[in-house]
């Protein structure tokens, strides 16, 4: 039995039920079977660079949520700073 079924008043079923390394073993297979039947799709560095641009402007333009992340950065400066 897992921590989560202990704590859990509902059992683990399927995926939830597998260990790390079980999990694991059933993606690497459909990964290679996505490759395999020419499904799977990899990133040049264009589209990479393209894709990380665009989740930039997403959350940048949340300007409440970027002062956030500016103050707790500081924050966290300011510790390794005076140690």
């Amino acid at each position: 039995m897992t921590e989560r079924e202990e704590t859990s008043s509902k059992p683990l079923r399927g995926f939830a039920r597998l260990n790390a390394e079980q999990r694991a073993q059933i993606a690497r297979r459909g990964g290679l079977a996505a490759h395999a039947s020419g499904h799977a799709h990899e990133f040049d560095t264009k589209e990479a660079r393209q894709a990380g641009h665009k989740g930039g402007e997403a959350v940048s333009a949340n300007r409440q949520h970027m002062a956030e992340i500016g103050r707790k950065g500081g924050k966290g400066r300011r510790k390794r700073v005076e140690n």
